[in-house]
């Protein structure tokens, strides 16, 4: 499959075919002028890859208040809550949403001024959160994360206009090789995929423990890597943290390992981006998935 000839009148819409396509993207990656926490090669590497590792984000004390608080959150969560979502196949916590509202040690980490002065810098003005969680893979049980954009359900499933946002996986324990660490396909974010299949209804429901619509098939996936710069995972101490686009190519494999990882994910969208209907026909997905009613972040 090759480039697109043809762009329909919504740029990035996906799921309305028998086949995938790939187009160029349409907006900007970095819409600041360069002014906030990163320097400027820092910037041009994300702006090049699509993603940037950083060595330290958050400082390794406060880490570990962070996982402290998520073990206690995740010992009290409610499994019949549809803001936790369980492993396929078993009782252990998958991810607990909604933290930056409903957390006080995780919102004052996401209104940080390194934190959100970094996607203020990246996505050109006034941000908001528009999803945040905690992503856990129990010691040999977690569960994979199949390759997906962002974007591409964000858009079709929540109604979020253009490219400008950008997610940041912040390590709560060690990421290693061997406890399912994220993947990214560098470059990836230059090329959006449109994706096959008709969503179904209450979508959510099912793609928060195995997503099988939005996601590529294996021949985007090799288009991807093979115009790019290959797939990465990123790893690193408890602090550090990946950014990536909103449209990069991510996913993770299971947990093999002895050891959990745990890791706070937090997106951060512009204020001038906010969602409208989903461009997918469907009626929007539950809040704790995309805010529908913006906050800027220095006001949580």
């Amino acid at each position: 499959m090759t480039l697109a000839a043809t762009t329909p009148r919504d740029p990035y819409a996906s799921r309305f075919a028998d086949e995938w396509e790939a187009v160029k993207r349409e907006d900007p990656i970095v819409w600041g002028d360069g002014d906030g926490p990163l320097c400027r090669d820092e910037l041009r590497s994300y702006g090049t890859e699509g993603y940037l590792p950083l060595d330290k984000l958050i400082d390794r004390q406060q880490a570990a208040e962070l996982l402290r608080e998520a073990r206690r959150l995740a010992d009290a969560a409610d499994p019949d809550k549809m803001d936790v979502i369980i492993e396929p196949g078993g009782g252990a916590v998958r991810s607990i949403f909604r933290v930056h509202r409903t957390n006080e040690l995780f919102r004052q980490v996401c209104k940080s001024p390194r934190v959100a002065g970094i996607a203020r810098q990246i996505l050109g003005g006034e941000v908001y959160i528009h999803q945040s969680r905690i992503n856990f893979k129990p010691a040999c049980s977690g569960k994979e994360f199949f390759w997906h954009s962002d974007f591409e359900t964000w858009h079709v499933e929540d109604g979020m206009p253009r490219m400008r946002a950008l997610s940041m996986s912040i390590n709560l324990t060690e990421n290693n090789e061997f406890n399912g660490p994220l993947m990214v396909v560098g470059g990836s974010h230059e090329l959006y995929i449109r994706c096959v299949g008709d969503t179904p209804d209450n979508h959510f429901q099912d793609s928060l423990r195995r997503q099988e619509y939005g996601v590529p098939p294996r021949e985007a996936l090799e288009l991807l890597v093979e115009a790019g710069s290959g797939i990465a995972a990123p790893k690193g101490p408890p602090g550090s943290a990946t950014l990536f686009d909103c449209n990069t190519m991510h996913g993770s494999v299971g947990n093999l390992s002895p050891y959990p990882r745990t890791n706070l994910f937090v997106v951060f969208n512009s204020l001038e981006n906010a969602l409208i209907e989903p461009f997918g026909g469907k009626p929007p997905r539950p809040e704790f998935l995309g805010e529908r009613d913006p906050v800027e972040v220095s006001q949580l």
